[in-house]
């Protein structure tokens, strides 16, 4: 499987983990909220879904209004199939939300995994903004040192402007990065600290662990 296609996969099964949906709404989903896939025609996505049902992850049904089933039917069109996700596949994607190696903090996989924090656990979210953090410090200590390099040799301005942006780009994801990471360290310390609240403020309930929940583990950052 090809990173590009893997990705497809997890994008695919967590925005049907959501709701089940027909291909073209699911396309439209892939395109306007994750717009790495903005490029994704139906020739790669279809592919995409065969592959999921023939492993049982996903299911095919028929839509669920029988008017437009039947108006499909008298055009000579096939119904619209909608995809819904089963157990087997709802357990997959929860094991590839607990993933956090270094494909998670690439710049094509990054962006889909971030879309899906608020599904995924607080110490993976930790490890992923950790581990883009230091791929994005890598790769702009180098980008300084071309930069350094192109001044010296006196290149054109252009050159120098265009490299200068990507330098401030960089610069700019480094600092949102460790702003996450503190909220993420913030709020587990809140977690973490004494809860003197009696039962009866009105404060949040206990989880089944039997400690209160952080309400942050319900949002997306």
């Amino acid at each position: 499987m090809s990173r590009r296609s893997g990705i497809l996969e997890f994008a695919v099964l967590g925005l049907l983990r959501e709701s089940p949906m027909h291909g073209y709404e699911l396309r439209k989903r892939l395109n306007t909220s994750l717009g790495v896939f903005r490029a994704f025609s139906y020739g790669s996505l279809y592919p995409c879904l065969k592959t999921l049902v023939a492993r049982g992850w996903l299911i095919e049904e028929p839509g669920s209004a029988p008017d437009e089933a039947l108006a499909a039917s008298l055009a000579g069109r096939r119904a619209k199939i909608v995809y819904r996700l089963t157990a087997e596949g709802k357990e997959h994607f929860e094991e590839l939300l607990d993933h956090s190696g270094p494909d998670a903090w690439e710049d094509e996989h990054f962006g889909v995994r971030f879309a899906f924090f608020g599904q995924t656990s607080r110490d993976v979210r930790m490890r992923v903004l950790e581990g883009r953090r230091t791929r994005l410090e890598e790769r702009l200590e180098k980008m300084r040192a071309s930069l350094a390099r192109s001044r010296e040799r006196r290149l054109d301005d252009y050159t120098l402007e265009l490299q200068r942006h990507g330098v401030e780009s960089v610069e700019r994801e480094v600092r949102w990065l460790n702003e996450l990471i503190e909220s993420e360290r913030a709020g587990r310390d809140q977690r973490r600290a004494p809860d003197n609240r009696s039962e009866n403020t009105g404060g949040l309930p206990r989880d089944r662990g039997g400690s209160r929940p952080d309400p942050s583990d319900d949002t997306t950052i």
